[in-house]
């Protein structure tokens, strides 16, 4: 999607220095990446206590289990 947006030129000239962003539109992808990705971890954190981990849960043996259980 192209679009226009004024950008604090002294923030877009930090943000290169402290990034491998080559450009300006890399940049600002790279942030809203980040962006996404920090707001999916922090939905994650908030199921920390709402959730019951079993701690004999062993997924390699359920996949082995159900790989078995294939017929022919």
């Amino acid at each position: 999607m192209r679009t226009n947006i004024v950008l604090d030129d002294d923030l877009i000239a930090q943000a290169l220095r402290l990034s491998k962003a080559r450009s300006k539109r890399e940049l600002v992808h790279l942030a809203l990446k980040e962006f996404v990705e920090n707001h999916q971890r922090k939905e994650v954190l908030e199921l920390v206590g709402k959730v019951r981990i079993d701690p004999d849960y062993n997924h390699k043996r359920l996949r082995q289990d159900q790989d078995n259980d294939v017929p022919d």
